[in-house]
């Protein structure tokens, strides 16, 4: 398995990230992203799924179901082997695979967190198709970060949902689903909101390692 390694080689905490499901490991956000993250001291590994790293050779694959991507989330965390505290997650499909294994991996100390990047709450216009059922009792120490317009499930929506008390949220004023706001309204850059995050992540990362 192929990874993107980004940060100082013996950053103290190391992030797995994952891609969404339309965009591949090196994308414009995941790489700004990135690059916030490792500034902050943080270690940062990227991978992709089967299906979108078929696509660099011109195989054009549809995302798979989300559930179906999880033996290969486990298989990078093997493939990994992170010497020290690991944080599993990613951006929008990816952290939500991430969700769906993170509580195994915790209860055998192989994980010390959850990262989402922008979690796809509801598919864009679908309220209702709700995905949600294995956070409501999730174990594994998580944040959520998120724009207050994300598409997939705004701030005033995720108030109403039924969420484990070890998830934590926060919230990027303005953000769509790439967490970017539109300044002339919310009077935040993209760059204000990732050196945000990565502060945020790296705060969390250092209280979940010690």
């Amino acid at each position: 398995m192929d990874f993107l390694l980004d940060g100082p080689e013996d950053g103290p905490v190391t992030l797995l990230l994952a891609h969404g499901a339309g965009a591949p490991m090196d994308s414009a956000s995941l790489n700004a992203t990135t690059a916030a993250l490792a500034a902050e001291g943080l270690r940062i590994a990227r991978f992709e799924f089967v299906y979108m790293a078929s696509r660099r050779s011109g195989q054009r694959k549809p995302p798979p179901r989300a559930e179906s991507l999880k033996p290969e989330y486990l298989a990078a965390v093997d493939a990994l082997s992170a010497s020290g505290p690991l944080i599993i997650g990613g951006k929008s499909m990816g952290g939500r695979v991430a969700s769906m294994i993170a509580d195994d991996l915790y209860s055998k100390n192989r994980i010390a967190g959850l990262l989402c990047l922008g979690y796809p709450f509801h598919p864009p216009g679908k309220p209702a198709q709700l995905r949600t059922a294995h956070l409501v009792d999730l174990k594994t120490p998580s944040l959520i970060c998120q724009g207050t317009r994300d598409e997939f499930g705004t701030r005033e929506e995720v108030a109403a949902y039924d969420l484990s008390d070890r998830i934590e949220m926060l919230w990027l004023e303005d953000g769509d689903h790439d967490l970017k706001p539109r300044k002339s309204v919310s009077g935040y850059s993209s760059a204000d909101h990732l050196r945000t995050v990565a502060r945020a992540v790296a705060a969390w990362a250092d209280r979940l390692a010690r």
